[in-house]
């Protein structure tokens, strides 16, 4: 059966590209206009104002060289900025040790006394076969973390270094707690600044975790090309990343990232003030994974219920780029098992919480229950509304089925969020497009993507999808499976195709989701473009060191 056009496309698109420096070509901005002219624009989101430079810069002061069973708090207090501190390689230091307020701008730096050679190179990702060569910065007990910074605390790097437990079971809450998330930190002077984690190596045990790996309470932080794994715990959330009452500007680059509850969260406390809202986060070419092993009715399944919930998720943050990252597995167990969730959420002391100006571009979303979660405002509390949310040029593959517990819910847009776009994404779920609830959703534009109907299509639980989106776009998109006598329910400017295989991918079954040379769907989109995501865009844009695309739609043991 040939693929059914209704209408002509005649809307004009305007792009300008953005380029900031050498780390990223920021996505197009879009004008859009409507076949009726009557429907208002979308704003689209502000990019993060800043970009870090964490280039390494070898120190040129003194060199303090710290051997096993040496006083490592006396070295980093004795430090000056530019100086050396190296750790002897493989030995263990127990902390809590704190990172003092220096004068000055020049870095501290911390590394393993191991040749460059021993460890990755810059830009290449620390795995956890390098921690022979690594020092071991441990947590003590007592729920002392590894390491902590005194109030004000700036331009500390560390390089090829381990944080840890002293044991297995040694109690800790937090390995490194860089500034103050309680409101005791309320002054931007408080607040550590110029942070930076290089190829370090962070995490709990196997068989006894740790509740945050990493909590970011600060300003001006990086954490790059690291691996932080079996952060978990039963009972409680915990992430490898999570962050409340420091303003950034964040940059989270290329690292592996393991967390139980939420891999990656910022929000889930109250900020002490609105100028402590997160801000300006950079997260790009992270592989974000819950492995299976934790996965109750899995064949592997390791036998503890650690809390599981979402892959990644926004309670408070402001101006995010998301760019060519891969997060996979998610599953009901804490939560539904949305793999990203943008929802406001405080403790009723943070009324100015909210989550505005997100770009989500260039991902790979893959064997997860749900796929994106957007809610306009918090159910139970005042917030500032959701608003600026641009999803362009994603994979979502296998979401949904028996495997993940059913369900598939492509986009849940929920309480009013303002200003989403969802253009040119490729997906195979197994459930809703868009499930709609709540207040309107104004000025939605959902233009440009490969979807699959399924049963309902787009839903709304309460009155239907024009009291949902009064004033949508809804155009461009290849809607497959459609039944003939539900076409009528879309706007026109749609393509419906009566099976996936009409789409003509390359090769679905091992999940390359490219268009091939055939597919009617080739330039047919606005401004001639191919609908769905550029396969190419995203590879180029995951790198070679994450996970590579396409792969195997099977879920990775």
């Amino acid at each position: 059966m040939k693929p059914v056009v209704l209408g002509l496309f005649t809307f004009v698109r305007v792009w300008i590209a953005l380029l900031f420096g050498s780390f990223i070509i920021c996505p197009t901005q879009t004008a859009l206009a409507t076949v009726s002219g009557n429907a208002p624009s979308s704003s689209l989101p502000e990019l993060p104002r800043v970009f870090l430079d964490t280039a390494y810069v070898p120190p040129n002061g003194k060199h303090l060289d710290v051997k096993a069973g040496d006083d490592f708090q006396a070295a980093l207090n004795a430090a000056q900025p530019g100086d050396l501190i190296t750790l002897e390689a493989g030995a263990t230091f127990a902390g809590p040790f704190i990172l003092p307020k220096k004068s000055g701008d020049k870095w501290i730096v911390i590394r393993t006394s191991s040749a460059d050679a021993a460890l990755p190179s810059e830009g290449s990702r620390m795995t956890p076969a390098y921690s022979k060569v690594l020092p071991k910065i441990v947590a003590p007990g007592r729920n002392a973390p590894a390491l902590k910074t005194e109030p004000g605390a700036h331009h500390f790097r560390f390089l090829g270094i381990e944080f840890k437990k002293l044991t297995a079971d040694t109690v800790a809450n937090v390995l490194l707690a860089l500034g103050d998330g309680s409101k005791r930190q309320t002054e931007h002077q408080q607040i550590p600044h110029h942070l930076v984690f290089d190829r370090v190596y962070v995490h709990g045990e196997k068989t006894n975790g740790v509740k945050h790996c990493v909590v970011l309470s600060s300003a001006s932080t990086a954490v790059i090309d690291s691996y932080i794994a079996d952060c978990k715990i039963t009972g409680f959330d915990s992430q490898a990343i999570v962050g409340w009452n420091g303003p950034g500007p964040f940059k989270i680059v290329n690292n592996y990232l393991e967390g139980a509850g939420e891999n990656v969260m910022f929000g889930g406390g109250d900020a002490a003030n609105a100028d402590l809202t997160p801000a300006d986060i950079e997260f790009r070419k992270n592989h974000l994974v819950k492995p299976l092993s934790r996965k109750i009715d899995d064949p592997g399944y390791a036998g503890v219920p650690w809390n599981i919930k979402n892959l990644f998720e926004f309670k408070n943050a402001r101006r995010i780029l998301i760019d060519g990252n891969i997060f996979e597995h998610c599953w009901p167990h804490a939560q539904r098992g949305f793999a990203i969730l943008f929802t406001p959420r405080h403790d009723n002391t943070a009324p100015w919480t909210g989550i505005q100006d997100v770009t989500f571009t260039n991902n790979i979303v893959r064997h997860a229950t749900h796929g994106l979660g957007i809610s306009g405002q918090d159910s139970t509390h005042v917030t500032d509304r959701t608003m600026r949310i641009l999803v362009r040029n994603n994979l979502f593959d296998d979401v949904g089925g028996a495997r993940w517990s059913g369900g598939g819910i492509l986009f849940q847009i929920l309480n009013g969020a303002m200003d989403v776009v969802i253009e040119n994404n490729t997906a195979v779920h197994t459930g809703t497009i868009i499930m709609a609830e709540g207040p309107p959703q104004l000025r939605f534009v959902f233009r440009n993507n490969i979807v699959l109907h399924n049963t309902y299509g787009v839903h709304n639980t309460g009155s239907g999808v024009n009291r949902s989106f009064p004033d949508w776009i809804f155009e461009g998109n290849v809607i497959v499976g459609t039944p003939p006598s539900l076409i009528k329910r879309y706007p026109v400017n749609n393509f419906f195709s009566a099976a996936l295989t009409e789409v003509q991918f390359v090769n679905s079954v091992i999940g390359n989701y490219r268009l091939s040379a055939t597919s009617p769907y080739k330039r047919a989109g606005i401004g001639g473009r191919d609908i769905g995501a550029d396969i190419d865009a995203i590879e180029e844009a995951v790198g070679e060191a994450a996970v590579r695309v396409p792969s195997a739609r099977k879920a990775a043991p």
